[in-house]
């Protein structure tokens, strides 16, 4: 079984926060890396969803042509990223040419089976301007929660895939005028109807396997049958329908972005010298499983729209398991740069690392409800759990093992740790994969806290540096034992920290992609034995590998935040 692994193609229109990062980009890194280092084959694709109303609004706002406006975006998201070491195989864009041949191909597919229709429809205009407002050119009052600033395509409120024609108080964006009417029109519609009882059959079989909090959700919204949608817009940017009589209308981006997860890897493939067949060895597969990383915002479309879509072609299978998190907040509000309400996460990393990040930003993944960042927690999680737990253990073990025993360990005093601990790793390890394997990000990364916790009770209550006064040999053996398990935590951190796996890894003179390092990760504890077969000696100066977050700075940033917030907001 090989693992095709998605995170939602973040749209090229403004920047990604905290809760891009850990409710739908982090986890699938993380989860990625994990399967990688259990042997699994396993590729990561993603890109920048570049179509779309909202993106023609901000482009034209500043003055630049549209595929300009969307490279700019795509490279500074692709460089946060890479600072956050967050891999992908490939991380393409939905404006390229070879995503246009795999969106034609299926619109063409689709409409030759009867699934794609020509409909007379009514559509909102300005009476004003006498713009069409498709989408995000109109906004109003959502008729589900009332929330006051609802798109023409969703409500950011409650979810609701809107019907602008239902849309009350609407009003133009391009002009602001509240004089909008609905006029006759015609569009292509994507026959969701059709497909209903298919796509039923197929939800059946993933209710036992999603989330429950998914799968209550995507029942409210097909009660009875699903409803046609449009994916044709009268628009100056995307791709053309491939129809005489559709000339000036292009394919919505809400039909084309999700086909990017199939564009993206034909692309890999082709990119990377691959023989294999994007359809045939991957997404039409059945030894393929499909993981579709998003936030709860995406579900109607991977859950619903896109499944429709697969199961329409009957080439691509539609997605295995949807791992929908929640949102994440800052300090109880959602994040919005418009108001202040942000933090910049380029400047973040650039502050604080990867490491700590990542570390905290795990702490945060919404998996079963929404969370919040702020920054004394953060503060506190590196500097109480990571820096006094993990930090303080192996800077204790390794400087002692250095100072004390420069000569090295004799391969006899890890036979303890083989005869007394060895079962604990093993029932560590053991769920360490369950929890990841179904999901349970965070929940791994608390598993390797608590590991950690033990372990650094264990040198406190053995203290060596006592023992060593009167028993040498026993202070020795201590040190054996526990510089095995800060192998092990070097090793299970990998997926979640690399840099500090990488520099744990070091003083044992071995990295990720040590053979070593992939069978105790894939539960070889007899491996881990034959490497402490022979004496041992760091191969690396220890050194402090966790710094503690000042938290006079913590006080500065959190001023800060406020501060931008009220003078945008006075």
């Amino acid at each position: 079984m090989k693992y095709l692994i998605t995170s939602a193609l973040p749209y090229a229109n403004g920047p990604i926060h905290f809760g891009h990062i850990a409710g739908v980009y982090l986890p699938a890194d993380i989860f990625t890396r994990h399967k990688k280092l259990k042997g699994v084959k396993a590729i990561h694709i993603s890109g920048s969803d570049e179509h779309g109303v909202a993106i023609m609004q901000n482009a034209q706002k500043a003055k630049k042509s549209y595929q300009e406006y969307v490279n700019e975006w795509h490279k500074t998201h692709k460089d946060l990223f890479d600072k956050y070491e967050i891999q992908f195989d490939f991380f393409g864009q939905t404006s390229a040419p070879y995503h246009k041949e795999e969106t034609l191909k299926w619109f063409n597919d689709l409409l030759g089976k009867g699934l794609i229709e020509k409909k007379a429809e009514e559509q909102l205009q300005c009476q004003s301007c006498k713009n069409m407002l498709p989408d995000r050119f109109v906004e109003g009052e959502c008729y589900v929660c009332h929330y006051p600033e609802a798109r023409g395509d969703e409500c950011p409120n409650c979810g609701t895939w809107i019907d602008p024609l239902k849309l009350l108080k609407p009003v133009c964006k391009f002009c602001g005028s509240n004089d909008v009417k609905a006029v006759d029109s015609f569009q292509w519609y994507l026959m969701l109807s059709k497909v209903y009882p298919e796509w039923q059959k197929w939800f059946e079989t993933r209710k036992p396997v999603w989330r429950k909090n998914i799968v209550p959700y995507v029942e409210s919204l097909t009660k009875e049958n699903l409803v046609d949608r449009a994916i044709t817009r009268d628009l100056d940017w995307g791709i053309d329908v491939p129809l005489p009589e559709a000339k000036g209308k292009k394919i919505y981006v809400w039909f084309d972005a999700p086909i990017g997860y199939v564009s993206n890897t034909a692309e890999f493939l082709k990119q990377s010298g691959s023989k294999e067949d994007h359809i045939k060895d991957w997404w039409g597969s059945k030894d393929t499983t499909i993981v579709n990383f998003i936030g709860k915002d995406n579900i109607i479309f991977h859950s619903i729209i896109f499944p429709v879509m697969c199961i329409g072609t009957g080439f691509v299978n539609p997605v295995t398991d949807l791992p929908a998190n929640q949102y994440v907040n800052l300090e109880g509000k959602q994040f919005s740069k418009s108001k202040g309400w942000y933090v910049d996460a380029d400047e973040a990393v650039t502050q604080f690392g990867s490491d700590a990040l990542r570390f905290y930003l795990t702490s945060l993944i919404p998996e079963t409800a929404d969370s919040s960042f702020t920054w004394k927690s953060m503060e506190l999680k590196i500097n109480s759990e990571l820096a006094n737990n993990i930090g303080n253990f192996i800077n204790r073990a390794m400087k002692f093992s250095v100072s004390k025993f420069p000569e090295g360990i004799a391969a006899s005093k890890f036979d303890a740790f083989f005869n007394d601990h060895v079962k604990d790793v093993e029932s560590f390890i053991k769920e360490y994969h369950e929890l990841l394997d179904s999901y349970q990000i965070k929940k791994g990364q608390e598993h390797i806290m608590a590991l950690g916790s033990k372990v650094n009770q264990f040198i406190t209550e053995r203290a060596p540096w006592t023992e060593f006064k009167t028993d040498p040999e026993k202070a020795k053996e201590t040190i054996a034992i526990s510089s095995a398990y800060v192998l092990v935590i070097g090793t299970f951190f990998a997926p979640y920290l690399p840099q500090l796996s990488k520099a744990i890894l070091s003083y044992f003179g071995l990295t990720s992609e040590s053979e070593l390092v992939k069978k105790i990760y894939q539960g070889d504890v007899k491996a881990m034995k034959d490497f402490f077969s022979n004496d041992f000696k760091l191969q690396v100066e220890p050194q402090g590998l966790v710094p503690k977050i000042d938290p006079k700075v913590i006080e500065e940033l959190d001023l800060k935040l406020k501060e931008k917030a009220s003078s945008l907001n006075p």
